[in-house]
């Protein structure tokens, strides 16, 4: 029974040994942890900061170029309500132009 508890104390010990090295190995450590934990919160803020810049940039140049695109169709509208016979010259050019192109284009490329 004797030999049992020094064996147990023996075990005990060894076990206890490492640990407060290991202790000590974390508490060293954790400086550099916290402080690279803390280097990658920034820069991850830093990140989410320019990507919302940069939704919000875009979302006021969409609404721009919403703008623009109406103003273009209104101006097309406008020719075409004013110059009806012309527009209509103009559409049937280049419906043709478009489809010679797309013809030739289709006949002169062999995996067609």
């Amino acid at each position: 029974m004797e030999g049992s508890k020094n064996l147990t104390r023996t075990i005990d010990d060894a076990g206890a040994g490492p640990h407060p090295a290991m202790d000590r190995a974390f508490d060293a450590a954790r400086p550099a942890v916290d402080r690279l934990t803390s280097g990658a919160h920034k820069a991850v803020d830093k990140i989410a900061g320019a990507a919302t810049q940069v939704v919000n940039t875009l979302g006021v140049k969409g609404e721009q170029l919403k703008g623009v695109e109406v103003r273009v169709m209104d101006a097309c509208r406008g020719s075409v309500r004013e110059h009806p016979v012309a527009s209509l010259g103009i559409a049937l050019a280049v419906g043709f132009v478009l489809s010679r192109l797309l013809s030739s284009r289709s006949n002169s490329d062999p995996a067609a």
